[in-house]
């Protein structure tokens, strides 16, 4: 970002130690069909599992996903409650994921047995072996009311989770309702390891989505040209404008992609040239090496010799607005 802003800071992945050169991050949403539903902009390069939710509750999309895949810095087990209360599955890619903390919860707390357990009387087997932790039941049961109002607040978009996360660490201390939602948490984090670890096609299907959207940060970057990758509004809403028509864009070259690979799949097909499920599936709209960003660009006259293309009369303009 060459221009002065709030949104603008410091980022030593890509500008190295310069205080400098600053830069913003466009938190975006990919669907599994590659087209972009919306996103954020985040100042500079703040950790993402501050707005990951925040992003997701402003999609103009009718129809809302049902699984979030993202990389590790959009993880915390609060975020885990947040996204399970809120009715989503979280799905990120954890990093020495053998390291992560896994947990049980003791059927003495959720009215399953009438004594304290052990994970050995619970009956997790060979699991016990992951020095598992015992999640708090009591303090999920304790505040299970105002972490409802929260989950109301957050999908009508009364409060954003970026607001709630930050209050709920306030000072790098997490408060009594914090400690709720991440307990809550841990114990779809710990199902989301066992997918992880055990289902093949669970981690396919991350693996899939995540490289759809590097896929489309190359397209994005080749597109991105007008400007250099720069941003150069001050203000949010002039960024995400600018920001708004790149994914235009994009999804523009992913709908055009996308008729013609189906034309030609069904023009060899029709040849006699059978195309398996599993080449299909690897076939990308993501593709640009065929587009010509730098050339020219003609725009032709219309064949009206002598005369102007008749002007459009107000009273059809109205009619077309109300429709």
């Amino acid at each position: 970002m060459p221009v002065r802003s709030l949104y603008g800071r410091p980022n030593p992945h890509y500008f190295g130690q310069s205080k400098r050169s600053r830069g913003a991050t466009w938190l975006a949403v990919v669907s599994d069909r590659v087209m972009g539903l919306g996103g954020l902009l985040v100042p500079g390069t703040m950790r993402d599992s501050l707005f990951i939710l925040d992003a997701l509750h402003r999609l103009d999309a009718k129809e809302q996903p049902e699984i979030l895949t993202t990389d590790t810095a959009s993880y915390s087990d609060i975020v885990f409650g947040l996204f399970a209360i809120c009715g989503y599955q979280f799905a990120p890619r954890i990093a020495d994921i053998s390291d992560a903390q896994q947990w049980w919860i003791d059927p003495a707390d959720v009215g399953l047995a009438d004594r304290r357990s052990t994970p050995s009387a619970a009956g997790y087997g060979r699991l016990n072996e992951l020095n598992l932790r015992r999640v708090n039941i009591a303090a999920i049961k304790q505040h299970w009311p105002d972490m409802l109002q929260v989950a109301g607040s957050l999908v009508t978009n009364q409060v954003r989770a970026y607001d709630l996360i930050r209050m709920m660490m306030a000072e790098g201390r997490i408060t009594s309702l914090g400690r709720a939602f991440a307990h809550y948490g841990r114990i779809f984090k710990s199902m989301h390891l066992l997918h992880v670890a055990h289902l093949e096609d669970y981690r396919r299907m991350m693996g899939a989505q995540l490289n759809v959207g590097e896929g489309r940060n190359g397209l994005a970057r080749a597109v991105f040209f007008g400007n250099l990758g720069q941003l150069k509004r001050g203000y949010e809403r002039g960024m995400e404008d600018q920001l708004g028509a790149l994914g235009l864009g994009l999804n523009a070259i992913v709908y055009w992609n996308s008729l013609y690979i189906d034309a030609a799949v069904k023009k060899l097909a029709a040849g006699g040239m059978k195309i398996s499920p599993e080449i299909r599936a690897h076939l990308s709209p993501l593709q640009w090496e065929h587009i010509n960003f730098v050339g020219s660009y003609p725009f032709n006259r219309p064949e009206l010799p002598g005369r102007l293309r008749d002007l459009r009369d107000p009273a059809d303009a109205d009619d077309d607005l109300e429709q």
